[in-house]
């Protein structure tokens, strides 16, 4: 086959943008060779669970699934009944880009609360944890929470324990949407137990698609009680691989060394460049117009641009608006993002804003 596409272009829309990491593609290549059983019975899915393990403590179980929403979708389902309830961030991912996938294949009612930082709190929890045993509303028995949250930030150990706490005191659960959990644990400087299972959390959608798989991401049952019936849901939410050898294979070659953490770490390195770069160009006036909307705390930046801004800087690099009305946009490093496309996209930046 031609390569179709400029193999030196990179972008700041999304890191999902980026291809496979080579020790990944590596990883899959050598599990390919032969025959193993299909459907999770492989040596691969079944190391995986002792990888796993090492990173969380004995007693996890990890399902691998295709994608963050069926990782979401089917472990948030095997924590509730069908009468149960999730408190979210507004901006949480299950909220606003799972195109209603928790409510209409779920069959979870959202409660989603405003929030000014992507974060929740036990006081913003409390908004919608109430009416228990009304039968006219949903029953609010799990909290979700992203780390990294979908505008960059993050939680502290101290304020996941402080949430974990307040729901078990209530009779709720914590589930938390890890699709960059490598970059908080990169930012936090900690393993990645310290901040979930050490901390209360029940259920994690581990992520490994933003940070260098091919597809592939797991969820993962900290609490054995906290979820039922994931071998049965994992199936008829359609998340269920024949050849799960292949997803099984890329989270080795992830967390098994270093892999994972070295690519949070140069994302996030990346992001801290890219914003200290801002910050300098304002300082020295080569930009001018541009502020930061949240702090840089993971592998995202988001800022507001002058009017006409972002457009005309789209036409070299692509990224996302955040919030159009504001001209807030989000950029976000990979971990094959290069210094010199960093450098090439703030000159353009500075170009744009002094022209």
């Amino acid at each position: 086959m031609s390569i179709l596409h400029d193999t030196a272009v990179r972008g700041f829309a999304s890191d999902n943008y980026s291809g496979i990491h080579p020790e990944v593609l590596q990883a899959i290549a050598q599990a390919n060779e032969g025959h193993q059983i299909a459907y999770g019975e492989d040596v691969y899915s079944e190391h995986l669970q002792q990888v796993f393990a090492r990173h969380f403590g004995e007693g996890v179980t990890a399902f691998p699934v295709f994608n963050g929403t069926g990782a979401n979708v089917t472990g948030l389902q095997s924590m509730l009944p069908r009468w149960g309830a999730v408190i979210s961030a507004t901006t949480a991912h299950i909220n606003v880009d799972e195109g209603g996938a928790p409510e209409r294949i779920g069959g979870f009612k959202l409660l989603a609360v405003p929030t000014d930082d992507g974060k929740l709190t036990p006081e913003l929890v409390d908004r919608e944890a109430w009416g228990w045993g009304d039968e006219h509303r949903a029953q609010p028995l799990v909290v979700s929470i992203t780390q990294s949250t979908e505008v960059g930030t993050l939680y502290t150990v101290e304020e996941i324990t402080a949430l974990a706490d307040h729901a078990h005191e209530r009779g709720m659960k914590l589930h938390v949407d890890g699709a960059r959990i490598s970059n908080a644990a990169a930012a936090l400087n900690l393993p990645l137990r310290a901040f979930t299972r050490d901390a209360g959390v029940d259920v994690l959608s581990f992520g490994g698609t933003k940070n260098g798989a091919m597809l592939g991401e797991a969820i993962v049952v900290l609490n054995p009680e906290a979820a039922d019936g994931l071998i049965y849901g994992r199936k008829f939410n359609m998340q269920l691989s024949s050849k799960m050898r292949f997803i099984s294979a890329q989270l080795i070659a992830l967390l098994e060394g270093d892999l994972w953490l070295r690519n949070a770490q140069h994302s996030n390195a990346m992001a801290q460049r890219l914003r200290g770069a801002v910050e300098a160009g304002l300082a020295d006036g080569s930009i001018r117009g541009v502020s930061f909307s949240q702090p840089t705390q993971s592998n995202g930046v988001f800022a507001i641009l002058p009017d006409g801004v972002a457009d005309q800087l789209r036409e070299k690099f692509r990224f996302y608006d955040w919030d159009a009305s504001r001209n807030e946009v989000r950029w976000m490093c990979s971990f094959d993002t290069q210094e010199s496309d960093v450098d090439a996209f703030v000159a353009e930046l500075g170009r744009l804003t002094t022209a």
